[in-house]
């Protein structure tokens, strides 16, 4: 059976809250947010029925451990409560995989058995796999990404009685990464920020960075488009120290580039700001700035600087080089033309 029909978790989600609980839950995928989110739902649900902490037990796999022995933990009867809930992460570890198979044929009745394996699974036709599919115990997190990350915030927003439009969404991702529980907090504060004022507006999510006392990826933008070398360094430092990878940087930077060598062609067309700015795929508070930008820049200056760009692509995939020595030497390429 194909890995694409695994079950989402989000239906794992859906069956805890309509007051189902399975004997056996593997919870797999790259999206860490949503495997906990998961875990905390089938956690949460299974606690009404413990009525001792020795009931509720966490394991972590390992090469060193033997699967088939904590396994005897979940066959064993509850101490004191209904049932006992057992926690097992980082399965992936396991060596003795296999052994879960006559567990998931045969699970106890009083055991909630709750696994988390990190990273998506590499086939869904080998066991014990298998077996976790075919008795519907089995259920994946796919990170969200693009279009769909940006309308899950949209949606995230709702829930919390907030109104936030698509493209402030992706300024929220382009800001934030695209991590959903870093987002989820940043939408938190957002939410406390605006108190009872509805739409969030990417005012309100340029102030909480300046609260926060960071710097974005919009700021390092605009200095690179206005070539103030100075706060170009600090901003891009500041963004690396807070844990950014280079590798995001060059990605924007090199989207921005390939934008300003648009502007002249949609500038042309005698668009207003927000069809030419959905025609480039920027937000609409931002094209005057490309506008500004494209001036500063010949079209020598910017085939030089998407050269840069794909010089320092390459060297953070093939190289050992640090972060900062990488993005010195791209910004330094950059602004010196």
């Amino acid at each position: 059976m194909a890995k694409s029909q695994i079950p989402p978790v989000s239906e794992c989600i859906k069956s805890v809250r309509g007051g189902k609980i399975l004997p056996v839950y593997f919870l797999c995928g790259e999206d860490s947010y949503m495997l906990d989110k998961a875990a905390e739902e089938v956690s949460g649900a299974v606690s009404r029925f413990i009525f001792s902490d020795f009931d509720k037990e966490t394991v972590w796999g390992g090469e060193d451990k033997n699967l088939a022995d904590i396994l005897e933990i979940a066959r064993a009867f509850p101490f004191g409560s209904e049932k006992k809930l057992l926690m097992i992460k980082d399965f992936e570890k396991f060596r003795d995989k296999k052994s879960l198979v006559p567990y998931i044929n045969s699970p106890s009745e009083s055991t909630v058995l709750l696994i988390k394996n990190n990273g998506s699974l590499s086939s869904s036709a080998t066991e014990p796999f298998k077996s976790l599919l075919t008795n519907n115990f089995l259920f994946e997190a796919k990170e969200l990404r693009g279009k769909n990350l940006a309308q899950w915030i949209c949606e995230s927003a709702a829930e919390k009685d907030k109104i936030i439009s698509y493209e402030n969404a992706q300024m929220l991702i382009d800001i934030s990464g695209e991590n959903r529980s870093i987002i989820e907090d940043q939408l938190e504060k957002i939410c406390t920020f605006t108190g009872e004022k509805r739409e969030i507006t990417h005012q309100d999510i340029k102030f909480l960075a300046a609260e926060m006392k960071e710097f974005n990826i919009f700021d390092l933008l605009k200095a690179v488009g206005q070539k103030d070398k100075s706060a170009a360094f600090r901003y891009s430092y500041n963004l690396l120290e807070k844990g950014k990878e280079p590798v995001y940087i060059v990605f924007m930077l090199t989207r921005y580039f390939l934008t300003l060598s648009r502007i002249e062609e949609v500038v042309n067309k005698n668009l207003s700001s927000f069809a030419a700015a959905k025609e480039l795929g920027i937000l609409e508070w931002t094209y005057k700035d490309y506008i500004s930008a494209r001036k500063n820049y010949s079209e020598r200056q910017l085939g030089t600087a998407v050269d840069a760009l794909l010089k320092a692509d390459v060297s953070i995939k093939t190289t050992s080089i640090d972060d900062k020595t990488v993005i010195s030497v791209l910004l330094g390429e950059i602004l010196s033309v």
